[in-house]
């Protein structure tokens, strides 16, 4: 009985220590997979515009896919495939499929694809699908879109302006930016109708999509516009689009194509819209030198702002090792481009164990449109001198005014004295 109990026990014990080692397996294993996971390429495919649009039953249109790379690793041999569905089909079967490559983080590739629409088409929507796999032999993974189909045009005559400058907010961006480009665009038209050979016509405009598309370095988050209505004989209407500054953008200006559907493909536009992105900011210049008498003192600086725009909520700190600053943030406010402000700080020492020179740090915040910034301007020496004060010359101008106090008392004492010894 003992025997057996005791094989009971071990047996026990073993398919406990299996269960274990398996669970730990597991964990393993799984921790190793979303590391993978973690590690490895990430792609988004998207479609940046398509023309013309909507897709015109029996022509061509073309579709630009975009394949971006948000993960950490790169793919190493990335392939992608249109696969459309009726009413459209590929101009050739050999364009169908293209290698794009090695495809690096935070890089993306763009292919226009010509698509025929038809000529049985009806009006309305179609499909198709974009196939794209990260290494040659890998899986394949897909994600459908749609396309509008059909032949809107209108007889309206009246035609979309865009208006005055783009307004963008900030005037220029900084790297790490985020604001908003606007946009007014309005109908030329004067009148409410027009006769073209004979026949009228109305001068109302549409806009049946607006679209900002970015460039290296700047993102529009806001998507594409689909106008509802119509826009009557010298009205308009106002478009924002949201944008982002990549941190890495180098200074330069770049342009964003802002393109749009009219009334018809006959009244269709496009613009490049140059956004201009600077990263000069702030300086902070001594005016006089930097260095504290006795261990306090005023420190004076000239305050620039060197960006191409205003810059708000300017303000300047100091800060060094046992040393005390009033005020500890000098606030300025608003500033114009290329305005110079001057400024005065006080400075005093609450330590006694301070090694001059000691690293005075001047740091400045300041908002580019919405965009805070907070930046280390420089690092300056500041010195130490120490004056005698004027108490050792008022000790001695004490000592010689009892010196003549103490001759003229003994000069009349001897002339009093001269006097009583006549008599």
């Amino acid at each position: 009985m003992l025997a057996l109990g005791n094989n009971k026990k071990g047996q026990t014990f073993a398919a406990s220590l299996v269960l274990r080692i398996s669970l730990i397996l597991i964990l393993f294993l799984s921790m190793s997979h979303v590391a993978s996971a973690a590690e490895g390429a990430n792609l988004e495919v998207s479609i940046l515009r398509y023309e013309p649009a909507p897709a015109e039953i029996g022509e061509y249109v073309s579709v630009w896919v975009k394949v971006e790379n948000l993960g950490y690793a790169k793919a190493e041999d990335l392939s992608i495939k249109i696969v459309p569905d009726y009413p459209f089909s590929v101009d050739s079967s050999a364009n169908a499929l293209v290698n794009v490559g090695i495809l690096s983080p935070d890089n993306a590739a763009v292919h226009e694809y010509r698509l025929y629409t038809d000529s049985a088409a009806k009006q309305g929507t179609g499909t198709f699908e974009v196939w794209y796999q990260e290494e040659s032999g890998g899986t394949w993974f897909k994600k459908e879109f749609e396309l509008r189909v059909g032949s809107d045009s209108f007889d309206s005559k009246g035609t979309i302006q865009l208006v005055g400058e783009p307004v963008k907010e900030p005037e220029v961006f900084m790297p790490g930016d985020e604001g908003t480009i606007s946009f007014t665009l309005k109908n030329s038209a004067t009148d409410y109708t027009i006769t073209i050979d004979g026949e009228q016509y109305d001068t109302n405009a549409r806009i049946q999509s607006a679209s900002l598309e970015g460039a290296d370095g700047i993102k529009v988050t806001t998507g594409t516009y689909y106008g509802n209505g119509v826009i009557g004989p010298g009205e308009s209407v106002d478009l924002t689009y949201n944008v982002e500054v990549a941190n890495d953008t180098a200074d330069g200006t770049y342009y964003l194509d802002f393109s749009i559907v009219g009334s018809s493909h006959s009244y269709n536009s496009n613009w490049r819209i140059p956004v201009k992105v600077d990263c000069s900011s702030v300086r902070v210049i001594p005016s006089k030198p930097l260095a504290l008498e006795n261990g306090e003192g005023t420190l004076e600086f000239d305050v620039a702002n060197i960006h191409p725009n205003e810059l708000s909520s300017v303000s300047v700190k100091l800060k060094a090792e046992g040393i005390e600053f009033s005020p500890s943030e000098y606030f300025i406010g608003s500033m114009d481009s290329d305005e110079l402000f001057t400024i005065e700080i006080e400075a005093k020492a609450v330590s006694e164990d301070i090694t001059f020179p000691q690293d005075l740090v001047i740091t400045a915040d300041y908002r580019n449109g919405l965009n805070e910034h907070t930046e280390e301007i420089t690092t300056r020496q500041l010195q130490h001198n120490v004056v005698e004060t004027g108490g050792s010359s008022g000790i001695y101008l004490v000592v010689i005014l009892l010196v003549v106090v103490g001759a003229g008392a003994y000069y009349l004492y001897r002339k009093k004295k001269g006097k009583e010894v006549k008599e």
